[in-house]
């Protein structure tokens, strides 16, 4: 059966009645029909490994699972009798678990660039209460934020700096570029003493230039600012220590999630010590709202959490991310060159955090053109807005998913041919995230 001819009337029917009752009719915009074509959008019924099902009884292989969350696959074995362990034994207390301690130990010995961590439960929890920590320990109120990259929280410190600012009011953000010392060293020039903390991932599409990591780590310590790296997708990905790890630059504070919880929601701060101490009891200041959730300790996150960082240190995931990830990104541009759409069909980014650009025959991005590509893809049993890895994948499923990129890129060379895209697209193309307008 081709799926993109074969309707999806379950995940119809399911989708307008989210929409009735969520708000976007998803709790993620990412995750948003709007950024799928238009009635090809699945609703999903379960998932195991490498596959999802849809409510319409179609298996797909996934790609970006769980938004770079599951990277060890759908329903990890590991981790589902960890995490089931605990369940058996309680999943909140009105006082600290055991279980929180050796959290802690292990997150702390698998970063050890890191001396203390506190857990919550998403990344914007997290991100912010190290803004809250940097504008406490520096006593200013500017956070500069890195302006090339897409997402740091749902809180207004960042959402305030992008197209969907409505209803924040102005914030204290500033931003700089990635990759330029210069610029940024002339902001905390021209702000001198006002930036409490420098936020970025260290890196993303795009390795980072020889000695920007460093410049950036002297940048923070001339100027009195703190040093943040957003690590929800670097970290545990680029390897089981965080890019920190990888490129040899140590940040005051880190966050971490994603890949931590395999799907779990739990994610981490953390950081120094005498810096993630303002947040604690001994000391003599004032005390610092630093993060107090109730279900920051959930006992079964947590246990998936240990299970995951055993897994991919025991295991070698990392490795493995990126070996499945070098064998996708080849056989993709082998692919596309051999339909002559190597210029139009890219693929990006670290091998084992991979996305595909899509151009349109002035070679530049195009979402009619990914609008076309995501309805060949999904059609051919292949699902993601991304090529994310995750170590669940085969070789098989690789080879699998190069041949239907391999067809999408026939069509995808008819419509460049033609100059238009849209008979092939079944509808409005898909939409960026951060609009202005529905």
């Amino acid at each position: 059966m081709t799926i993109a001819e074969s309707p999806l009337p379950v995940s119809d029917h399911i989708s307008v009645r989210l929409h009735t009752l969520v708000p976007g009719g998803a709790h993620t915009y990412a995750k948003g029909d709007d950024q799928y074509p238009e009635d090809l959008a699945p609703i999903i019924s379960h998932g195991r490994g490498s596959n999802v099902w849809d409510v319409d009884g179609n298996e797909y292989i996934e790609y970006g699972s769980g938004l770079r969350s599951v990277s060890l696959g759908h329903a990890h074995p590991r981790v589902v009798e960890a995490v089931r362990r605990e369940l058996d034994r309680g999943s909140n207390f009105v006082r600290p678990s055991v279980v929180e301690l050796e959290a802690a130990e292990r997150f702390l010995a698998t970063v050890p660039t890191a001396e203390m961590v506190k857990f919550t439960k998403n990344g914007s929890d997290a991100t912010t209460a190290a803004v809250r920590l940097a504008r406490a320990v520096t006593g200013r109120s500017l956070v500069a934020v890195c302006r090339d990259q897409p997402f740091f929280s749902t809180d207004d410190w960042f959402i305030g700096t992008t197209p969907m600012s409505a209803g924040i009011p102005e914030q204290l953000t500033l931003s700089f570029p990635y990759g330029d010392l210069d610029t940024t060293a002339e902001l905390l020039e021209e702000r001198e003493g006002e930036i409490a903390c420098l936020i970025l991932e260290a890196a993303t599409q795009q390795e980072p230039p020889h000695g920007y990591l460093q410049g950036m780590r002297a940048l923070a310590d001339k100027h009195g600012a703190l040093l943040v790296f957003d690590e929800m997708i670097t970290g545990f990905r680029w390897s089981e220590t965080g890019a920190q790890g990888v490129y040899g630059v140590v940040p005051d504070l880190s966050t971490f999630g994603k890949a931590l919880g395999n799907g779990f929601a739990v994610s981490a701060l953390a950081g120094r010590r005498d810096v993630m101490e303002w947040g604690g009891l001994r000391h003599d200041r004032d005390r610092v709202f630093l993060l107090s959730t109730t279900h920051g300790a959930e006992t079964h996150s947590l246990a998936a959490a240990m299970a995951v960082m055993d897994t991919y240190t025991e295991e070698g995931i990392s490795a493995r991310l990126h070996s499945l990830g070098e064998r996708l990104a080849s056989g993709v541009a082998a692919a596309a060159a051999g339909m002559g759409v190597a210029d139009h069909v890219l693929v990006r980014g670290r091998a084992s955090n991979l996305v595909f650009a899509t151009l349109d025959e002035e070679l530049k991005p195009s979402q009619p053109y990914r609008t076309l590509f995501l309805r060949r893809l999904i059609a051919g049993g292949v699902i993601g807005p991304s090529f994310v890895v995750s170590s669940a994948l085969t070789e098989d499923d690789i080879d699998r998913t190069v041949e239907v990129v391999s067809q999408a890129c026939a069509v995808y060379r008819k419509a460049l041919d033609a100059g238009d895209p849209s008979p092939w697209m079944g509808g409005r193309p898909v939409k960026p995230v951060f609009r202005c307008r529905v």
